[in-house]
């Protein structure tokens, strides 16, 4: 608390660091040791800020003999991040773990029920048992933060929780992983191959050694369906996304797009329609001019359409042990600044008990344009065949190009690129499976959405 002293003029505050916030951080990688780091160089200006000074009590991690280059003099260590978040001298636990489940949830859970702050930058376990936790976190009158687990550094749940109160939201898009948009980014603008691009991903430390949850859209994915809760006030539905990842996007796609006036990227895109909720990570071609395709490298960013304040476009470093800790400090700050007693801040931006079931929008009636590159046997009827095989689907085409070889002589497929007016899900669909039907396509066709924004 805070006390008054008068001495002369001007009115001088002094702190009273007794009623101290005691933290304990569940994790010492790179995010937990970065956290550390900063509260214990920038102690002072934390107290002056919040009110009251923010000082860590008890550790957990797998190994206690590993030099981290943190001074742990005074703090309590634990083996057990449960027992920890269960019987340590804490206000807080700050879960750094990772995982969809134990220890991480195990965790959360104990320090909740215990009547304890959470927060944590674990999107998997959010994604998974979010719902759960904010129940339990609302019951006991103690907050759960996450600012970290979507999007890094960029405050977009704050954003969303607080600043967006009173706007429906129609729709919620953006670039949620860096280590996708990274390669994207590097195929093209430097004309490298996929898999180069991911290597030096790899080496640069952006992609882990086993990338599949980054390049398949998990990660994406469940960020997306807890930003969906939030935008929707609907339960996390992380099963129920459409999921597509990068691995089959080539150069020639890349080169395609970018003669048509578009970019390629990992979008996870949602938005209610007339048949639910439609959540869906994929490959999108966002026009040149946007700003969402101006996004480079690591950089997350996204994008709120809401009824009251229009569009909102938040941008930054999206991961990253600084990134990352930062916006769990800006959580912890948070609860230092806030009154003692119950709580009433609803985790997921509503009651966790007065969530709506989700409701799952049929994929297959999205509608929206449509980016198709075809490798045909190069013969007479080709064309009109594609041409006619459309129309019969009710698919309008906005331009059909047959892409020239590098040499007229040079024999193999020609590549024909289509290129489609708004149309829905299941017309693309059976147009391509009826053209795969006439036996003159080598391979399978590509099919890429095209994502308007409102500036195109």
């Amino acid at each position: 608390m805070a006390r008054t002293v008068v001495a002369g003029n001007p009115i001088q505050v002094v702190l009273d660091m007794t009623d101290a916030l005691k933290i304990g951080i569940a994790g010492l990688g790179t995010v937990g040791a970065a956290l550390f780091q900063i509260v214990s160089s920038r102690h002072n200006l934390l107290a002056d800020i919040c009110g009251r000074e923010i000082t860590i009590t008890a550790v957990c991690a797998r190994d206690r003999s590993r030099d981290r280059g943190l001074n742990l003099d005074g703090v309590a260590w634990f083996d057990d991040p449960v027992v920890m978040a269960r019987d340590a001298d804490i206000d807080v636990l700050v879960e750094l773990i990772g995982g969809e489940g134990d220890p991480a949830h195990a965790a959360a859970t104990a320090a909740l029920t215990a009547g304890r702050h959470v927060v944590t930058a674990n999107k998997a376990m959010l994604a998974r048992h979010g719902v759960e936790l904010a129940l339990l976190a609302e019951s006991n009158g103690v907050l759960l933060n996450f600012e970290a687990a979507v999007a890094g550094g960029i405050p977009v749940i704050k954003a969303m929780r607080e600043s967006l109160t009173g706007n429906a939201v129609t729709r919620i898009y953006g670039i949620l992983n860096g280590t996708c948009n990274y390669i994207l980014t590097r195929m093209q603008r430097d004309n490298m191959g996929f898999a180069e691009c991911l290597a030096e991903a790899q080496r640069l430390g952006y992609a882990e050694a086993d990338p599949a949850f980054d390049i398949e859209g998990n990660d994406t994915a469940h960020k997306l369906s807890i930003l969906t809760s939030l935008a929707f006030g609907t339960q996390i539905a992380a099963d129920e996304v459409y999921i597509e990842g990068i691995t089959n996007i080539s150069i020639d796609d890349i080169h395609a797009a970018d003669e048509l006036g578009y970019r390629i990227k990992l979008l996870g895109v949602s938005q209610r329609t007339a048949t639910g909720i439609e959540q869906r990570v994929h490959p999108t071609m966002v026009p040149k001019g946007s700003m969402i395709a101006q996004v480079e490298g690591v950089t997350n960013a996204v994008t709120i359409e809401a009824d009251i304040l229009g569009e909102l476009m938040l941008s930054g470093p999206g991961a990253g042990g600084d990134a990352t800790a930062s916006a769990v400090l800006g959580d912890i700050a948070d609860i230092a600044k806030s009154r003692p007693g119950h709580q009433h801040a609803p985790a997921l931006g509503r009651p966790a008990d007065k969530l709506e079931p989700y409701t799952r929008a049929q994929i297959q009636s999205h509608e929206g344009g449509y980016f198709i590159s075809l490798k045909v046997d190069d013969r007479a009827g080709v064309f009109a065949s594609i041409a006619t095989l459309m129309a019969k689907n009710d698919i309008s085409l906005e331009s059909i190009v047959q892409r020239a070889r590098p040499s007229a002589a040079e024999a193999g497929p020609q590549t024909v690129i289509l290129v489609t007016h708004a149309t829905t899900e299941s017309r693309v669909r059976a147009a391509v499976d009826a053209i795969k039907s006439e036996g003159y396509l080598s391979g399978e066709p590509q099919v890429i959405r095209i994502e308007r924004t409102r500036e195109s």
